[in-house]
């Protein structure tokens, strides 16, 4: 039987095998020759002292014990091209992960996505960056994939309830991933990785005989007696099925819109709401790691941190250690960030959104809205930063100490953000409380992390889509919504998910309850 060991060891000693084993000899009093595999089965850092540790958890297999490498493989998945269809709007995880789920249970997807599939979004990218062009259906954040796809790809979730999370990796590894995301605390597949890897899903779900119907948006849901009955796209073609998984993001307003329209109960919801801050990376390394250089054996540092200012929490939302802010607007007419790594993480700069949360009373200027009045919130102050900056894709920035100060900063040094910025006193940009939370928060934050407040650091507005301003209601057991039949909100959009592995698992989540539903 192998050994089972949890070790702290340097960084050097971590990252090669040769030192590992010389070290491990001595602690279990074994020759090296007689260490035959190290199974790494998890790694973590531990930067809390000067001297930074890896913590490993290994499989030791010395001579005569078996050792055989697992390859992880898909599911045997059914041929489904006959089997009952189940619609499923929207090509991100929780989409992507649901028809792939439905397919094992049998059934056919009929993957419905208003965007274009991953290759044929990087032009409306480039657009978008190059040129300030916003495509309302390909964007960062529509399309094959969904957001996770162009902006970072991160893995980690902090909900251990939500599911098998374990599961999801497996497949992601079975699909192209490297298998190390089974192995880091906070995995991490990069945006330069994802792409093949949502290809190759989507590649699966046709070849089992499911569908997925790019460049076509919902524009209709049909109800009767409170029954699904199917949906309408664009060109008012329908698509008939009475059960429908509705993962359309937290950025897909027409759809809260139509169901707001049809009386299909929603409620507006609470999310966070702020700007993302770009530090150098190597600015973040040395606070993290307490060095002047890093070195080869350690990734680029991240960071989190939370701060309660004016009884309201404030707090570091999807860092990006070596990464870059990108333009996530989703029509004209508005700005938006978000950040994302590759999956080497080597960029120069380090950013992470620094948000607020919000509450439901924040949202009484615009109660005239009902469900939506979180969402024009929202609204409101992505064209507002719009206007500030100068009606293109530029966002308003400011270096952080002025913002704290009310200065407006004399000038902007080139950042990662490629459409480029305009110097705004930031405060414009935002309701005063939030505006006054956001100044006394980054100095609090200061103090917290030595060297973080400082002008180096360039802030970007707004930072608005960390989650859904609308929740869709769903009963807790059957998961389809309270009143029509047949009807399962799913993942972020629907405010059930907070991220691409939890998307991911509330998506299988629904097609298991589908399939129970057509059994009873």
């Amino acid at each position: 039987m192998p050994k089972e060991l949890l070790l702290q060891v340097t960084p050097e000693i971590a990252a090669n095998e040769s030192l590992l084993k010389d070290y491990l000899s001595k602690q279990i009093k074994v020759s090296v020759k007689d260490i035959q595999h190290i199974s790494i089965l998890k790694r973590s850092i531990d930067a809390r002292q000067k001297a930074i540790k890896i913590n490993l958890k290994i499989n030791i297999f010395l001579q005569g014990e078996n050792f055989v490498e697992q390859k992880i493989e898909l599911p045997e998945y059914k041929d489904v091209s006959t089997s009952q269809e189940v619609i499923v709007i929207g090509a991100g995880p929780a989409g992507l992960f649901a028809a792939l789920q439905l397919i094992e249970l049998g059934l056919k997807p009929i993957v419905i996505e208003r965007g274009k599939d991953v290759r044929g979004r990087r032009r409306d990218l480039k657009a978008i960056n190059v040129d300030h062009i916003v495509n309302e259906d390909s964007n960062y954040c529509f399309g094959e994939g969904g957001a996770g796809t162009y902006s970072d790809g991160k893995l980690y979730t902090r909900s251990k309830k939500r599911g098998d999370i374990d599961r999801i990796l497996k497949l992601l590894v079975a699909f192209g991933a490297t298998p190390d995301i089974l192995v880091e605390a906070h995995p991490h597949i990069g945006t330069n990785k994802l792409p093949q890897i949502i290809q190759d899903i989507r590649e699966k779900i046709i070849e089992m005989g499911g569908k997925v119907l790019f460049e076509t948006r919902v524009t209709d849901i049909l109800v009767k007696n409170n029954e699904v009955q199917g949906v309408v796209n664009q060109n008012g073609d329908t698509i008939v099925a009475n059960k429908i998984i509705l993962a359309t993001g937290h950025s897909a307003r027409d759809i809260f819109e139509l169901l707001d329209r049809k009386k299909i109960f929603i409620e507006a919801k609470p999310f966070a709401l702020g700007v993302r801050a770009e530090h150098p990376q190597s600015l973040i390394d040395q606070i993290q790691y307490s060095c002047d250089y890093r070195g080869e054996h350690l990734p680029p540092a991240p960071y989190s941190i939370v701060k309660q200012v004016n009884g309201r929490g404030m707090y570091s939302f999807c860092m990006c250690p070596g990464g870059v802010i990108a333009p996530c607007a989703t029509s004209p007419g508005e700005v938006v960030t978000n950040g994302w790594s590759p999956s080497k993480r080597d960029q120069a700069t380090a950013n992470s959104g620094i948000v607020i949360e919000l509450k439901l009373e924040d949202f009484k200027p615009f109660a005239k809205f009902g469900a939506l009045a979180g969402m024009e919130f929202q609204k409101s102050i992505e064209q507002n930063a719009w206007h500030l900056a100068g009606e293109t894709q530029k966002v308003p920035a400011q270096r952080m100490i002025d913002f704290t100060q009310n200065k407006v900063s004399k000038e902007i040094p080139k950042t990662s953000y490629v459409p480029g910025t305009t110097s705004v006193e930031m405060g414009q940009v935002f309701p005063g409380f939030l505006s006054q939370i956001l100044r006394e928060g980054f100095s609090e934050f200061g103090k917290s992390m030595k060297g973080y407040l400082t002008n180096e650091a360039i802030l970007h507005a707004p930072e608005s889509r960390t989650s859904s301003p609308v929740r869709i209601p769903r009963d807790e057991i059957t998961l389809e919504h309270l009143q029509i039949k047949g009807l399962y909100p799913c993942g972020e959009g629907a405010g059930y998910a907070g991220g691409i592995i939890s998307a991911a698992i509330d998506g299988e989540k629904c097609a298991l309850k589908i399939a129970e539903s057509l059994l009873r």
